[in-house]
């Protein structure tokens, strides 16, 4: 299960790379346009949803990382590794109920929004735009379940 998870990170990482470099050109077209004085107003759009999706999918693969939330005050101050670890365990709970709601949430407001379309652009509907949502509360939740079953294992053997 590990392996699988940190695959699919990886996969996450590159899709959220590929956004980031999308964000990129398209804020240098939209530079590019303004100084040659041609309207572009489709890169407003298109930059401000690609870095949308490179921000989702970055957080969810920090997830995995356990580097995107971290508590540390309290679990700084322990020195008993079991309580370090239930620590983690609740903390890793707490992120799986918001991580599921997103999941749950982000679908209903895909699929409200799905046939909306883009002003700039009018022959792309706004649905993949806001599947970001579901797509990072789902693999967040799975990076969640994994490390919680890591830490429950680890616990079970000290």
């Amino acid at each position: 299960m590990k392996k699988a998870l940190g695959y699919l990170q990886k996969i996450q990482i590159a899709v959220g790379g590929i956004f980031l470099c999308i964000f990129l050109g398209s804020v240098v077209i939209q530079m590019a346009c303004r100084y040659a004085g041609i309207a572009a107003i489709w890169t407003e759009d298109v930059s401000m949803y690609a870095f949308i999706w490179a921000a989702f999918m970055g957080a969810a693969a920090m997830v995995y990382e356990k580097q995107h939330f971290a508590f540390t005050s309290v679990s700084d101050k322990l020195t008993n590794v079991k309580l370090k670890k239930i620590l983690g365990i609740v903390i890793a709970l707490i992120m799986l109920t918001v991580a599921v709601l997103m999941f749950y949430y982000g679908c209903r407001v895909t699929v409200q929004f799905w046939n909306y379309r883009w002003v700039s652009i009018p022959d792309f509907k706004r649905g993949p735009t806001w599947l970001c949502i579901p797509v990072c509360g789902a693999t967040s939740a799975l990076y969640l379940i994994g490390q919680i079953v890591e830490d429950v294992k680890d616990l079970m053997k000290n």
